[in-house]
């Protein structure tokens, strides 16, 4: 079963009072769905670092044509729910990315939710795994990791160490590092990285641009072998990994429960799986914009949700918007250069609301999926296939008042639905 919610323009509903304060750097923004807003438990950020000997070293490996191993290192951003008294401190994030040559990195920090090293409000919460998109940091995704965190999940996201997006060299490595950094994050998980507060057994995986291209891959896509995504990688690379080859398991986890991917890299007309495509099992949500102009819309994610015909799977479509679905709002430092920005925001729509209409349907979808819980189907039946088609039936309302929509026994109806083929 397939569904497309398409040209989010409107999402309407009541908006939910958050159980924490919001950043300053996300202020509340008028008729969100109401799954957008933060859940009940005040976000806990950590920090833990994986260091795991006999890994991949993929960047020597495409610089030698041939298998290379070595130590790897993956510092980890967790977020989970706390306990934490009101007048606790929030966290502020620090990071820094590459800028238009041939200036240095540019610093920034971004004024969080979550409270650093809170003790947890209990164990034994669903967990997701999120991957960052190229060049990027787990900084950027907090808007997902805290809101999720709020909610009751376990939120475990892995620092890649990317090189430069300025040499496109370096995303050959990130073909086979991308799933085998995913693989052994929720390989040190499960070995009890974090005690018994996730449940490891089932696991969502989340990933923003090449990200997205990572979990694919990790939840079972299979990489095509003869397709020319991948022929840009050393044979003995292709041969090891790719298809049925002697080291493909090593990309893959099992107990997946739920893929979302953002904006994903690996589609367009010549897919990294090609028909592997069709070896992805668990239920897919896929975020995407049709003026995207970094991975393309169709082909692209939308040709790519169109192939995974062997999962149970819904696309969200934002119509005008580009690639930078999956980060937070641009942060004072990262306003200065268009260059700087466009890493954050996008030309047509409010970052706010693209991250508050993800973060309503992403809900719904783990909920459903990670949760079990039936109720959240609702959610993603909505009863307009395009938002711009949805009609205002209520009283006549003053100039430029927001529309709050019809009640239901979920809060509000949506002026969005899901096409189902």
């Amino acid at each position: 079963m397939k569904r497309a919610l398409i040209g989010l323009a409107l999402a309407l509903s009541a908006p939910v009072a958050p159980a924490v304060p919001a950043p300053a750097l996300l202020p509340a923004e008028p008729g969100l769905p109401e799954l957008a807003a933060p859940g009940a438990f005040t976000p806990g950020t950590m920090t833990r670092t994986i260091v795991a000997a006999d890994q991949l070293d993929a960047a020597a490996s495409v610089a030698a044509g041939q298998v290379v191993r070595g130590t790897r290192t993956l510092p980890l951003r967790i977020w989970y729910p706390a306990r934490a008294a009101a007048a606790a401190s929030r966290v502020t994030y620090a990071a820094s990315l590459t800028a238009e040559p041939p200036h240095p990195p540019v610093h920034f920090t971004i004024a969080g939710s979550a409270v650093a090293d809170a003790p947890p409000a209990g164990q034994g919460f669903p967990l997701v795994v999120l991957s960052h998109g190229f060049d990027n940091d787990p900084a950027m995704l907090r808007w997902l990791g805290e809101n999720l965190a709020s909610k009751g999940y376990v939120v475990v996201a892995m620092a890649h160490h990317d090189g430069p997006i300025t040499d496109p060299r370096q995303a050959l490595p990130m073909m086979l590092r991308r799933p085998l950094d995913i693989a052994l994050t929720l390989q040190r998980l499960r070995a009890g990285l974090l005690g018994p507060l996730a449940d490891t057994r089932a696991v969502a995986l989340v990933g923003y641009s090449f990200g997205g291209y990572g979990v694919l891959t990790a939840a079972g896509a299979r990489l095509d072998a003869t397709g020319p995504w991948l022929a840009r990688l050393p044979a003995a690379l292709r041969t090891a990994y790719a298809g049925d080859g002697p080291a493909a398991a090593d990309l893959r986890v099992p107990g997946v429960a739920a893929v979302v991917a953002i904006s994903p890299a690996g589609g367009g007309a010549a897919t990294a799986w090609g028909a592997g495509l069709g070896q992805l099992h668990a239920p897919l949500l896929v975020l995407a914009g049709t003026a995207d102009r970094t991975v393309g819309y169709d082909p692209g994610p939308a040709s790519l949700f169109a192939a995974a015909t062997s999962s149970d799977r819904t696309l969200l479509t934002f119509e005008g918007a580009g690639h930078a679905l999956g980060t937070d709002p641009a942060p004072p430092q990262m306003r200065q250069a268009l260059w700087d920005m466009d890493w954050f925001e996008d030309p047509v729509w409010r970052k706010a609301r693209l991250n508050g209409i993800s973060l309503h349907f992403i809900t719904a979808f783990l909920g459903l999926h990670l949760r079990h819980d039936a109720a959240m189907q609702a959610y993603l039946s909505v009863p307009q296939e395009r938002s711009d088609g949805a009609a205002w039936k209520g009283a006549e309302t003053p100039y430029a008042a927001v529309s709050q929509g019809a009640t239901t026994r979920r809060g509000r109806a949506l002026s969005a639905t899901i096409r189902t083929a």
